[in-house]
């Protein structure tokens, strides 16, 4: 028989927290999350999102062991402003057993009809800056740090609650080496001309500053038209702006600006972490923060997490801008390979500015969803 049990103390959280770590044991592709942050994403002294969103987690127990967990989450913006009915869920990790699945998806169905929600969706965090999606394809590849690993069984348990493909998502890579700087370099130099833009190249995370939350500003006007969107709020820019800056090297990050030095395009790069965290099993002290300040300095992987272009200035070649500056970067640094986050499938306009690197994808994820009524 398995029961549940809602987490309602650190040290509940901290099993919740700790559960992956022995599911995935044994695999050689899953990175576990850094467990002090991950934590602090459940503090609601610590995480902001919780003005305006809540979490109940659950763990599932058999015979007093826990064999899985989930985390049911409600964001009123999306449900009150957006007046999109959706009922959240993720952190969903069970072992191959469909009565342990089913009882926590049912706990989350339950939640959202009682609040009168329209539909279950997810794997999903709280807003587009999480992780997401359920892994359905590229079991035997490393991800990205600010993604989730699952194992292939987890399809079937969505198929048997009734769940049915919602959204999907495509991660690729390309080889530094093949990236052929003709298709940039002669456009670069016309694009910044004829638009009077230039880029912003930064050497020190204190130059970077002044420009994150007009960053930010951008990623909510960039991704407003995305399904799934929910902005991010002047108190989440904060807490975002501590939580990743000190992985990203301020070479990394590139800011476009017109000649009133107004933000037009940005794109965020990491260094690849995730072998590194795999070595520091989550833990970054007492030593393990000095494998990430190794990987910062020397991982020879790049990963793409957010670019944006002004829509005024989107088809205008802007981002020819961008990589010209990156591929500078990178061929100092000898990076060998490059990695994109998951991206929807139908976001035409961003697969198409990666068209000259022929990305090959890799791995694919999708969104379930479930109506409630």
């Amino acid at each position: 028989m398995v029961t549940l049990k809602e987490v309602d103390s650190r040290k509940d959280l901290k099993a919740f927290v700790m559960f992956p770590f022995s599911l995935y044991k044994d695999s050689k592709y899953w990175v576990p999350p850094i467990i002090s942050q991950e934590m602090k994403t459940f503090d609601k002294s610590e995480n902001p999102v919780f003005n305006d969103a809540e979490a109940r987690l659950f763990l599932a127990y058999r015979d007093e062991v826990i064999v899985g967990r989930i985390a049911a989450i409600t964001n009123f913006i999306e449900i009150n402003e957006q007046q999109v009915r959706k009922m959240r869920f993720g952190w969903f990790d069970f072992i191959d057993d469909f009565e342990v699945s089913k009882t926590l998806l049912e706990k989350v169905e339950e939640i959202g009809t009682a609040n009168q929600l329209d539909y279950v969706e997810g794997p999903v965090g709280f807003s587009n800056l999480d992780k997401v999606g359920v892994l359905t394809e590229g079991f035997d590849s490393i991800g990205p740090m600010i993604t989730w690993y699952n194992h292939p069984y987890y399809v079937k348990h969505y198929e048997a609650a009734n769940y049915k493909i919602e959204k999907g998502y495509i991660e690729s890579k390309f080889d530094f080496k093949n990236v052929n700087p003709d298709t940039f370099s002669k456009a670069n130099e016309i694009i910044k001309r004829r638009y009077q833009i230039k880029a912003l190249n930064f050497t020190k995370t204190k130059e970077v500053i002044p420009y994150v939350d007009k960053m930010f500003d951008l990623f909510n006007e960039t991704y407003a038209s995305l399904s799934s969107f929910v902005a991010i709020n002047d108190i989440q820019k904060a807490y975002f702006k501590k939580k990743f800056i000190s992985f990203v090297n301020p070479e990394y990050i590139k800011f476009i600006v017109d000649n009133e030095d107004n933000l037009i395009g940005f794109a965020i790069v990491m260094p690849g972490f995730s072998k590194a965290i795999q070595k520091i099993k989550g833990k970054l002290y007492p030593f393990g923060f000095l494998q990430i300040l190794k990987a910062k300095k020397h991982s020879k992987d790049a990963v793409f997490y957010l670019i944006g272009i002004r829509p005024d200035y989107q088809h205008k070649g802007v981002h020819a801008v961008i990589f010209n500056e990156y591929y500078k970067v990178f061929k100092a640094k000898g990076i060998v390979t490059c990695y994109r986050t998951p991206e929807l499938e139908d976001n035409i306009a961003i697969h198409q500015i990666w068209k000259h690197f022929s990305p090959v994808v890799f791995r694919r994820r999708k969104t379930f969803r479930k109506n409630l009524k």
